[in-house]
């Protein structure tokens, strides 16, 4: 089956202006036609899975055209988005029934993810800016969706700040555009590959790594976050921490760095301090917290320092000449740690607004003897706790345990050790969690709680299953050299993906 790539933009921005017209024959009609729209979403990206394309938009050929590009790591962001989105749109159809204007949410919810497929996609700087930005303007109205203080006060931080990173990438296209006369991706990495960086295009380097930085809320760019994260509503929490920032920060950095400036040593180290920094400050940060999602949103800050520290790590090796087999091992880590926290992270917020629908609080301090009122949110949220501290054989050890490794066998002991540390602090955290949130005595006002039922358990126990089974993609041989390793090869060639592009 040839997936035809328009249709994963295509989809997600029709049903966006159909939502609000069929909102007002029903809010139910409305529902439906979401669900279907993320599920064909997936369908789509598991069809595309191997799949290697280009798509010529109008007919008109690159680098005059706009095109959209389909291979082994683009398949794999498209394949979380998908499998996320339609967890969350089906938790959606109980949880944002205690919110009004439901079919605005439904709309606004839609033109994020196809924000997210296009810039997944995008073959140009210019258009993945673009795409960023649709993303970006529907996950600001989102947050503050619920119109209250809080929201619109962590609303309007997150786009004041956005918008920041946003200019620096509507700048860094800018002198890309000036430097090389191209805006496609393989004829500005032909063009640097054939006369080198000059100050310009360097500039343009630093500007793009603080605008994606931002977008990833990577340490110190992300004071954004741990507002924005907690006051939303829980499915967008879970689309905010699970897929956004790593779409709009992680992948769109790695695209930039790796397949059109090319890797070099000292970016190598870079993205390794910030991967690492973001690492420590974010479960320090965490551990203080006493706010359930405020907690899991500076965790979100630790988990995407791995999935850089891993790509980092990776290119350095490249840049230095060293064994591609162990740079490409630490890609590995990096990118199936990002699909894992996709997950595990998304599992954790919709646990969270399970809890705090049934409790009507966010705070630790007032829960507690939780287990027995919220059964399977109690067992999903257990699960998501050890796939995020790294507890084999849930999904997150796999991926730490392969950072760890190509840490010990690239000589970096000092980073393997700090990845075990940092994974002994997001246990803590998540043993807090469940201490104070689940055991002990129940709370006289919370006696007559009860567990949300339908939609919401079924997208929870769906994730938590897929915590124990995505150690498959590693282990399965098929599995990983169709979904894992054509991603890592995408990286791993680095300015190749010019004539790999240009060749199809």
């Amino acid at each position: 089956m040839i997936v035809p790539l328009p249709a994963f933009v295509a989809i997600p921005l029709v049903a966006a202006f159909l939502l609000p017209i069929f909102g007002k024959k029903g809010k139910t009609i409305a529902t439906v036609l979401a669900n279907v729209a993320t599920i064909s979403l997936l369908v789509l990206a598991i069809a595309s899975i191997g799949q290697t394309r280009v798509y010529e938009v109008g007919r008109w050929s690159i680098p005059l055209g706009i095109n959209l590009v389909l291979d082994g790591l683009s398949s794999l962001l498209l394949l979380a988005i998908s499998v996320v989105s339609s967890a969350v749109m089906f938790f959606s159809i109980r949880y944002m029934e205690q919110y009004t204007a439901k079919s605005k949410y439904l709309s606004l919810f839609m033109l994020m993810v196809a924000g997210m497929n296009g810039v997944a996609l995008s073959g140009d700087i210019f258009n993945l800016f673009v795409f960023l930005e649709i993303a970006s303007l529907a996950s600001y109205a989102l947050v503050g969706f619920g119109c209250e203080h809080e929201e619109l006060e962590a609303s309007f931080k997150y786009m004041v700040l956005g918008s920041i990173g946003s200019i620096f990438v509507l700048f860094a296209v800018a002198l890309v555009y000036g430097n090389t006369g191209s805006l496609n991706m393989a004829y500005i990495s032909k063009g640097i590959q054939s006369s080198g960086l000059n100050p310009g295009l360097t500039f343009a380097l630093a500007l793009f790594i603080a605008g994606f930085g931002l977008k990833a809320a990577l340490v110190p760019f992300h004071a954004w976050l741990p507002d924005a994260h907690p006051s939303a509503p829980a499915p967008i929490s879970a689309m905010l921490s699970g897929v956004l920032i790593e779409t709009l920060g992680v992948y769109a950095l790695a695209r930039v760095v790796f397949n059109v400036f090319g890797i070099s040593i000292p970016m190598g180290w870079l993205l390794i301090v910030l991967g690492l920094v973001s690492m420590v400050a974010g479960a320090f940060l965490a551990i203080g917290q006493w706010d359930l999602k405020r907690l899991m949103a500076y965790s979100s800050i630790s988990q995407v320092g791995y999935v850089i520290l891993g790509i980092g790590l990776g290119g350095l090796i490249i840049a230095r000449g060293g064994n591609v087999a162990w740079a490409s091992l630490a890609i590995l880590g990096g990118l199936f740690h990002l699909v894992n926290h996709s997950v595990y992270k998304s599992l954790l917020f919709l646990t969270s607004g399970s809890v705090q629908m049934s409790t009507g609080t966010r705070q630790l301090r007032e829960m507690g003897g939780l287990a027995d009122k919220l059964p399977v949110t109690r067992a999903t949220c257990t699960v998501a706790s050890a796939s995020i501290a790294g507890i084999p054989p849930f999904s997150g050890f796999w991926s730490k345990l392969i950072l760890v490794v190509a840490a010990v066998q690239a000589h970096f002991y000092w980073v393997a050790a700090i990845i075990v540390f940092v994974s002994l602090c997001t246990l803590i955290m998540y043993l807090k969690v469940q201490r104070y949130a689940f055991l002990g005595e129940l709370p006289e006002n919370l006696q007559e709680i009860k567990e949300n039922r339908g939609s919401m358990l079924v997208s929870m126990v769906f994730l938590a299953c897929l915590c124990v089974l995505m150690g498959l993609l590693l282990l399965v041989p098929a599995l990983r050299a169709n979904i894992l390793e054509p991603a890592v090869k995408v990286l791993v060639d680095g300015v190749s993906y010019s004539a790999n592009v240009i060749g199809m």
